[in-house]
Parts: structure tokens; C-alpha cells; sequence
């Protein structure tokens, strides 16, 4: 399967699953392969070990419970654009 496929294949499962991590896992991070959710981690760093331990190189979906649901802090220097950059 194409990893694009893959991809929008694991992202479908974690919003099906959403409701239910957000009420038992918040901002835990969930690996997803295919439909399936293969655990529910502390860290980032653990969530990826353990997807290459299983998995290789992937494709996989690592996503932290939660985050979506906060604004995404934005650098100064993406969210302000020098006053010359547009002429």
C-alpha cells in the first residue's frame, strides 16, 4: 500500500477512536498502524521506539492525543512577515 494511503488509512482510525482517546489518553501519544491502535505512550520518544521495533521505517502514525484541540504556538518569524517581502 502507498504510504499516502497508509497514512490517510491510520489518520481515519485515530478519528474514529478520538472521542475515546481524548476521555482516557489525553495528551498521551497513540501509534497507529493500519486500523489498529498499537498503544498509548508517554513520550514521543517511546511511542517511536517502539514503532520501529515493530515496524521499520514505517509508514506509521505517531499523533499526540489532544493537541488538535489547542492553538499551535507560531514562531515570530512565520507569523510576522517583513513589510518588504510582499512588493
Amino acid at each position: 500500500m502507498e504510504y499516502a494511503n497508509q497514512l490517510a488509512q491510520e489518520m481515519a482510525a485515530y478519528e474514529r477512536m478520538r472521542e475515546e482517546l481524548e476521555a482516557h489518553s489525553l495528551y498521551k501519544y497513540v501509534l497507529f498502524k493500519g486500523d489498529d491502535l498499537v498503544g498509548t505512550y508517554e513520550s514521543f520518544e517511546t511511542a517511536g521506539q517502539e514503532a520501529i521495533a515493530k515496524f521499520g521505517k514505517g509508514p506509521y502514525l505517531i499523533r499526540q492525543v489532544g493537541m488538535d484541540r489547542q492553538p499551535m504556538p507560531m514562531p515570530a518569524s512565520v507569523a510576522y512577515a517583513p513589510v518588504y517581502a510582499a512588493r
